[in-house]
Formats: C-alpha cells, sequence, structure tokens
C-alpha cells in the first residue's frame, strides 16, 4: 500500500463512525493539526452522524455549527443527534459533539465541544442561476503545496520541522503561494485546487463530510494576509468559532475543486472568511467562518 493510500484509509476511518445507541455515535479522533482535534474532523464526522439518522438518503443542503471547546486527540468524540424534523422533502438534524475530560479523583466531566444544526433534501429540477467560476491558471500548472513546503523549510525552527513537512490527506496546490515564515501584507483573498485522489466512489454524505474537512483549510487564515501574518507568526492564537455550509450542486472529490476564499473584514480579534467551491465550471458549495486572532505583542 502507498503511503498516500494510507492517508485515504485514514481520512475513511475518520468518517466511519460506531454506532453506540440509537442517534448516538462514536468517532476515533487523528492528529491531523496538533494535540487539538482539527475542526474540520468535527465538521465530518457530525454530517456523518446527522446522516446515519435519515430514513431516506438525502444529501446535505446547509450546515451552521459552532466550535465551543478545542477536543483531545487522545479521545474519541460522541456524536449525539436529535431529530427536529422530517418532512416530505426536509429533515432537519441537531448534533452535538461531547468529549470527557478526566478529573483527579473525580468522575469524568461531559464537555461539549461542537454544536451544530443541518438540513437535508434530495436535489430536484428547479430555477437555475449562478456567478461564473473565477478564472485562475490550472492546477497543471501549479506546484503542490508539499513541494512548496521545501522551499520554506529551511526557515522553519528544528522543532517544527517534523510537522511542517507533514504531509496532508488532502492535494493542495495554492494559486498564489504565500511565505508563511516571513508574509507580507497582502490582500485577503487566496485560492488552492484541492482534491482526494484515490478516494473512489463514495456515497454523498461521505462526499460532502469530506468536503467540509477540506474546507477547514486555509479558511482562517485568509483573514490573517491584510495584516502580514501567519500561523508561524510568534505569539499567535487563532481558531474557529463557528462554520457554515452551503452544498449547491453534485461534485466529485477524486478531481481537481477551486477553493476560493476571501476576508472582508477583521475586528475585535476576529476575522470574517468566505470561500466557494467550484468544479468543472459549477459552483458546488459556499462557506463561511469566523476565527479568532488574537496577536500578543511580547513585551520588551
Amino acid at each position: 500500500m502507498s503511503d498516500y493510500s494510507q492517508l485515504i484509509d485514514e481520512l475513511l476511518t475518520t468518517v466511519a463512525l460506531i454506532e453506540v445507541t440509537p442517534d448516538v455515535f462514536e468517532g476515533k479522533s487523528h492528529d491531523y493539526v496538533g494535540s487539538r482535534i482539527f475542526g474540520g474532523q468535527v465538521l465530518a464526522q457530525a454530517i456523518m452522524a446527522a446522516a446515519h439518522t435519515l430514513d431516506k438518503d438525502k444529501p446535505c443542503h446547509s450546515l451552521h455549527g459552532y466550535f465551543l471547546r478545542g477536543g483531545d486527540i487522545n479521545q474519541p468524540v460522541i456524536y449525539q443527534v436529535r431529530r427536529l424534523r422530517d418532512g416530505r422533502s426536509l429533515s432537519a438534524r441537531e448534533v452535538t459533539a461531547i468529549q470527557y475530560k478526566e478529573m483527579r479523583g473525580k468522575p469524568p466531566i461531559e464537555q461539549v465541544i461542537f454544536s451544530m444544526i443541518a438540513s437535508f433534501s434530495p436535489m430536484e429540477e428547479g430555477l437555475e442561476y449562478q456567478e461564473d467560476m473565477p478564472v485562475y491558471p490550472p492546477p497543471e500548472d501549479l506546484l503542490a503545496e508539499q513541494d512548496l513546503k521545501e522551499e520554506y523549510v529551511g526557515k522553519v525552527p528544528d522543532a517544527l520541522k517534523a510537522r511542517f513537512m507533514r504531509r496532508r490527506h488532502v492535494e493542495i496546490k495554492p494559486v498564489k503561494p504565500r511565505d508563511p515564515i516571513h508574509p507580507e501584507p497582502m490582500k485577503p483573498k487566496q485560492a488552492n485546487w484541492l482534491r482526494i485522489r484515490e478516494l473512489g466512489n463514495q456515497p454523498v454524505a461521505i462526499q460532502q463530510a469530506l468536503l467540509a474537512f477540506s474546507s477547514d483549510f486555509y479558511l482562517v487564515g485568509t483573514g490573517l494576509m491584510s495584516h502580514g501574518v501567519s500561523f508561524m507568526t510568534s505569539g499567535l492564537q487563532a481558531a474557529s468559532i463557528d462554520h457554515s455550509m452551503h452544498f449547491h450542486r453534485d461534485f466529485d472529490l477524486n478531481k481537481w475543486m477551486l477553493y476560493d476564499m476571501w476576508s472582508d473584514t477583521t475586528s475585535n480579534a476576529k476575522g470574517l472568511n468566505h470561500g466557494q467551491f467550484w468544479q468543472d465550471g459549477k459552483l458546488v458549495a459556499t462557506v463561511q467562518q469566523e476565527g479568532l486572532m488574537r496577536l500578543r505583542v511580547p513585551k520588551s
């Protein structure tokens, strides 16, 4: 098995939930970005938990979630699903993600780390309109993120090099690469091509879950761009606060998708970031996320 095939297996294991009791599921935690659970993991697992409770196979058309606490990768996550509505077309689910914090000499404390409401409906004929797909260089003309890391790794502190060079489960090609070590202030707009090749033929719930997983890469960092700050900047505290997503049309994550992102405001130590996913000229999903972005300047 190739190294990339192993990454795909880990992704599929991430979204393969275990049913604990009716409408309660357990998801394994993985180290995608560090000791805290990657927000994309929780999004993907929450979508899968909700989808498992549908009597009919309906795609998700929208979700709205809040990241309430940082999750621990050393613990699984329990997803409790509440069935809010099942109509002839629309179904709504509330998903609460829970972990248990160990207390010395006391029973573990239940902590909610994420809360989401998602709505599902079948695809149907109707009025159609969209803007034109943005024009960017094609992925064939761009360097992969992993190749770009080789250019910057010499500037990365030794203690961080191994994590910096870790291969992502999602293949990403930035349209306009940015120096993560010495970033310059620039217009807060960026775009990436991405795909999960070798994913194979998967149900729509898994495709949507993994697109939500992928949507959490780079998005919160868009708000940092106008300030000349990156995730490698000393003193930065950054985290996702919320995440909303609308799925508009069918897509295939095995093939290249354009992820176009921009930020229109930062204030009160927060940045609002927007994104659109495009494939074969079609707008397939829209994302919005507010991120925490505190920059603590060391005292002289």
